[in-house]
């Protein structure tokens, strides 16, 4: 087992799913069948318009041949194991290459950087790793609250610490917290059904990030499987008293008992105020989901 990388684009030609799967050709096999029951990041390309960088982690669980392609292959995404980064790693950061892993003798990038799947250090795992999450959230402990605690002079055990860290990153409750934060990150702390931002007396935003598929129902912590909605909107939308089509169009179920007032709540456009990046925005595969297993019509 080893860590990887594996580059995605929003644009891609493959049948990629980040969530569930990642298409490859077999001259990757061998590299992605390596990753196989361990964690990979994904990466953006730099020539893609507003590239994320290194934008998610996720655990591999399988490799089968593609069904629908010949000499093409999948990876399999161990349900619940994707998160994306609530920020996104630069290729280049403040101190210079984050996958030093790519450095040649003479300090430069090498040609490794082109591949589309490649291994990855525990070390460069843990920079990653450690960029992605914001410390003044708590999402990751300190080093040496890790597992008992690690001493300065016990650094080398890089490989344990990216393992606590994978391990901490897959808890419920860090999950939910990272979860909401990059959901209304995205929706900048705005209900998408009512179109208000209320920010109480503490500087919180009064309102969630709701899960479009539940994560009971395994649905993933990736962005265009969540919502902001305002506490009645949530409630709402997981009783299935409202939903949305796949072009956002807001959906109120005949199980109403008060139309009207339902009608007044709605943002005026009479659809879901969408996040700015179109890549953001809600996946029609989940819509399709809640509208069929939640809706009332």
């Amino acid at each position: 087992m080893a860590f990887g990388v594996f580059i995605h684009r929003t644009d891609s030609i493959y049948d990629d799913s980040p969530a569930e799967q990642y298409q490859f050709p077999r001259m990757y096999l061998r590299r992605v069948e390596a990753c196989v029951g361990d964690w990979i990041i994904y990466y953006e390309p730099s020539k893609v318009t507003e590239t994320r960088g290194y934008f998610a982690v996720a655990k591999v669980q399988q490799v089968i041949p593609d069904p629908a392609a010949p000499d093409m292959y999948l990876a399999l995404i161990e349900p619940g194991t994707y998160l994306d980064f609530v920020n996104p790693v630069p290729f280049n950061g403040a101190d210079g290459l984050v996958e030093r892993g790519l450095l040649n003798d003479e300090g430069r990038i090498s040609g490794r950087a082109q591949s589309a799947v490649r291994s990855l250090s525990p070390a460069d795992f843990n920079r990653i790793i450690d960029l992605a999450f914001d410390a003044n959230e708590v999402v990751l402990p300190r080093i040496d609250e890790i597992g008992g605690g690690f001493q300065d002079e016990q650094a080398p055990f890089e490989f344990e610490q990216s393992r606590d860290r994978v391990s901490y990153i897959g808890s419920r409750i860090v999950r939910d917290r990272i979860f909401r934060r990059i959901v209304l990150r995205a929706y900048d702390e705005r209900c998408a059904i009512t179109g208000l931002k209320l920010i109480n007396g503490g500087g919180r935003a009064e309102v969630s990030a709701a899960h479009i598929r539940p994560v009971e129902a395994n649905g993933p912590d990736v962005i265009n499987n969540g919502i902001a909605l305002s506490g009645t909107a949530h409630w709402m939308f997981d009783r299935g008293l409202i939903s949305l089509s796949d072009d956002l169009e807001i959906l109120i179920s005949r199980q109403v008992n008060d139309l009207d007032s339902v009608q007044g709540f709605i943002n005026k456009t009479r659809r879901a105020l969408p996040p700015r990046r179109r890549s953001d925005r809600p996946h029609p595969r989940f819509l399709q989901w809640h509208r069929e297993h939640c809706f009332k019509q």
